[in-house]
């Protein structure tokens, strides 16, 4: 298996979703570490970004709802190379009508090899590590073998 490194800039392009039971929770930590996503790129799916954006005052860039295609779009992002984190306070215990783009997004997020937090404890230590400031070369698997044998379906 081959690597390639794609370098993450200082400034993090930084994708916040939250499901309706966990939309306060998420809005109580963008509170709490606002100093550190104002210095940050941020991107979120609609209701969510619009609360954050309402409550906090902060620039959020907003997709679609989740129902709507959002969870895909932020998806779409992270395959094209332009989101490099993503915070994602999903709630386990409520059954979801778009329960499939969720574990997409989810798939997507690892398969890129992109940090992830879906709840408040690992986003605060994501938020706390010195990389969230720093250039930082993520490690991911090198997928050209893979797209070479797909090439005459691809749009490539």
């Amino acid at each position: 298996m081959e690597f390639i490194s794609i370098p993450i800039d200082k400034q993090k392009r930084i994708a916040l979703v939250a499901h309706d039971n966990r939309k306060e929770i998420l809005i109580e930590w963008a509170k709490k570490n606002k100093k550190t996503l104002i210095k940050h790129k941020l991107y979120a799916t609609g209701t969510t970004g619009k609360l954050i954006q309402d409550t906090l005052g902060l620039k959020i860039t907003r997709f679609n709802s989740g129902l709507l295609g959002g969870d895909q779009q932020i998806g779409a992002k992270i395959s094209e190379g332009k989101l490099d984190i993503l915070i994602f306070f999903w709630d386990p215990l409520s059954p979801l009508p778009h329960d499939p783009d969720i574990k997409a997004l989810l798939r997507i997020a690892v398969l890129w090899n992109i940090p992830m937090a879906c709840n408040r404890a690992t986003a605060d230590f994501m938020m706390s590590s010195n990389l969230i400031n720093t250039k930082y070369d993520r490690i991911v698997i090198d997928y050209k073998k893979y797209k070479q044998r797909f090439k005459n379906e691809s749009i490539d």
